[in-house]
């Protein structure tokens, strides 16, 4: 009997590992520590991931990956970091910094993965849900920061940043307060009124935080186009006017309201005197100067480019002025995502990455919640790597990562990419 029982357990243990179904939970489980973990850690990131890539390999399809992989989404990602790969053979930096200038790229090719694997799993939501729970945990950490700087998770922190920085932390907010806006539409026009006013309550919660703690330049750029783009999709012309009139009220309460927003914009005209006038290396100033030397590196080598890791051996040749200046600084990124690839890739490099947020962009054609995730992930992320090189940077990276893959294997699941852009305004109230 005890020999019988002995195989009955063995039986039992052995099940979950030959059972496709828990293997995938399995890779489900990782992705969402994924989500949970991208606001506050970098490090816990990398672990899960690698933890996803591991758990999806017993019963991984080879075949049906590569032939996912003929689809343009996947292609540009693949072609991007190839890219990269390639072009240190014709850079002149050391080796340490082409292959370092290779590593951002890297993500890109968990964007197949994922396509691949949430055309199989159903816990895509899951996903979205776990990283809107850990950014309202962010928000509330943010506000006892703000009240007491000694409660951050890391030394020298800025006024409200418990983690990261603020750019980060304002680009995770920004996405979750204008995600929201379709599924409280959608409650509104089913009459479920309560869901509608707390998820409302959450999204407002966000703009609070940004208005009245700390906000990044960058978003305040981009949360009006993605708000823009939402009312063009989602709204009729009478709704857009009264939505219109009610965030002009709002702003203007908020600017009267709140000092931290107005000597943020204030900013903008302050740093820009202050650079054209004596150079001095304010945010805007610098920007200016990395992309116009950007530019001329460009156009020394517009083809190939310099190749890669190339960037900061440039800036060191072009320096000009003592280092206390905006002419004198040195960087291996110049702030805009267009110019980091131009100048390491040249237009070969650009086709390649405006081809990939293309593809990625007419793969949320569809309507429905998936298709809106998606889609604000990539016009948030083109937006704003007008300002920064958030393709490269880790936390936007991985927001992009995460939102286009797993909502754009949603998508493929559901076959709903192939809607055609006439039927999206159902969401109408």
């Amino acid at each position: 009997m005890s020999a019988v029982a002995g195989e009955s357990v063995r039986a039992l243990l052995w099940r979950p590992w030959r059972d496709p179904a828990a293997w995938i939970t399995t890779t489900d489980i990782f992705i969402i520590l994924i989500a949970l973990s991208l606001p506050w850690s970098t490090s816990l990131v990398a672990i899960f991931a690698v933890a996803a890539l591991v758990t999806m390999a017993p019963f991984f399809d080879a075949k049906a990956f590569l032939q996912s992989l003929k689809r343009p989404i996947s292609v540009f990602p693949v072609a991007l970091f190839a890219l990269a790969l390639v072009a240190t053979l014709w850079s002149d930096a050391p080796w340490g910094a082409r292959l370092y200038a290779v590593g951002p790229a890297a993500k890109l090719l968990m964007l197949p993965v994922l396509f691949y694997h949430f055309e199989r799993s159903t816990r895509g939501v899951w996903v979205f849900i776990a990283f809107l729970v850990s950014c309202i945990l962010l928000m509330a950490m943010s506000w006892l920061v703000a009240f007491d700087p000694r409660l951050a998770l890391k030394s020298g922190a800025g006024y409200g940043v418990p983690v990261k920085n603020y750019i980060d932390q304002s680009q995770e907010f920004a996405l979750c307060a204008v995600v929201l806006a379709y599924p409280v539409i959608a409650l509104l026009r089913a009459g479920r009124i309560a869901p509608a006013l707390a998820l409302s309550a959450i999204a407002l919660s966000f703009v609070v935080n940004m208005a009245f703690v700390v906000v990044s330049r960058t978003a305040l750029v981009t949360i009006p186009v993605m708000l823009a783009v939402f009312a063009l999709l989602h709204l009729r012309w009478r709704s857009i006017v009264i939505v219109a009139c009610a965030v002009a009220v709002l702003g203007g309460t908020a600017w009267a309201m709140s000092p931290q927003l107005r000597v943020t914009t204030a900013r903008f005209l302050r740093d820009y005197q202050l650079y054209k006038e004596s150079d001095e290396p304010t945010s805007i100033g610098l920007r200016l100067e990395f992309w116009k030397k950007s530019l001329r590196f460009f156009a020394e080598a517009p083809v190939i480019g310099h190749g890669s890791g190339s960037i900061q051996g440039l800036f060191e040749q072009a320096s000009t002025g003592p280092k206390a200046l905006a002419g004198g600084q040195v960087v291996a990124n110049p702030h805009n995502q267009t110019l980091n690839v131009a100048v390491q890739w040249g237009a070969l490099g650009v086709v390649v990455l405006y081809a990939m947020w293309l593809s990625h962009l007419l793969l949320f054609r569809g309507d429905g919640l998936m298709a809106w995730i998606g889609l604000m992930v990539v016009v948030q992320n083109f937006f704003t790597s007008l300002f920064n090189s958030h393709i490269f940077d880790f936390n936007e990276g991985w927001m992009y990562v995460l939102g286009v893959g797993i909502a754009g294997g949603m998508m493929l699941k559901s076959g709903l990419c192939e809607t055609p852009p006439e039927t999206r305004n159902s969401v109408e109230p």
